[in-house]
């Protein structure tokens, strides 16, 4: 299993992979790091992301989950950058209930790069964010894109603007 350590705008994120496909990302930083080719390029991929100039990660994934999260997950990646969708709105679409997507946003072991921070409950609230710094990183990674997409921080018609997706 391959492993690295970056910097970010976030705090120090751990990548990790299992030679074939991103595994996961996480806050903190590995004692030792083993990078392989494609770490190192997740590595730059985020970078470019964090700049602005980088809207859609080109990436082997293999998240760990059951086939509901991983169809979850499958329903971040298509919300375009700088768009939202809701848990009821995802819940619909896979015939499920809100609180179960939720759950699969919250357990997402690849946060940013599936981006589960475009999630959001009804009437564009924020919900819940399990990385590091919680909503106020959710904001954040939500403001940048927007920033970069030419999206308003006002506009409350983008919360629904995915919900159907």
């Amino acid at each position: 299993m391959a492993h690295l350590s970056i910097d970010s705008p976030l705090g120090p994120l751990m990548l990790a992979g299992d030679g074939s496909a991103l595994t996961s990302v996480g806050w903190g930083r590995f004692e030792r790091d083993e990078p392989d080719a494609l770490l190192v390029e997740t590595a730059r991929q985020l970078e470019a992301y964090f700049t602005g100039r980088l809207q859609r990660f080109d990436l082997p994934l293999k998240p760990a989950g059951t086939a509901f999260r991983r169809s979850v997950w499958d329903a971040m990646l298509a919300i375009p950058y700088g768009g939202t969708a809701t848990y009821g709105g995802v819940a619909k679409m896979l015939g499920s209930g809100p609180r179960a997507v939720g759950g699969a946003c919250g357990a997402n072991p690849i946060p940013i790069v599936i981006p589960c921070h475009r999630i959001l409950a009804s009437g564009g609230a924020p919900g819940g964010y399990s990385g590091h710094g919680g909503l106020d990183t959710k904001a954040w990674l939500l403001a940048l894109e927007r920033r970069h997409a030419g999206i308003s921080q006002g506009n409350g018609a983008a919360a629904e603007q995915f919900a159907l997706l």
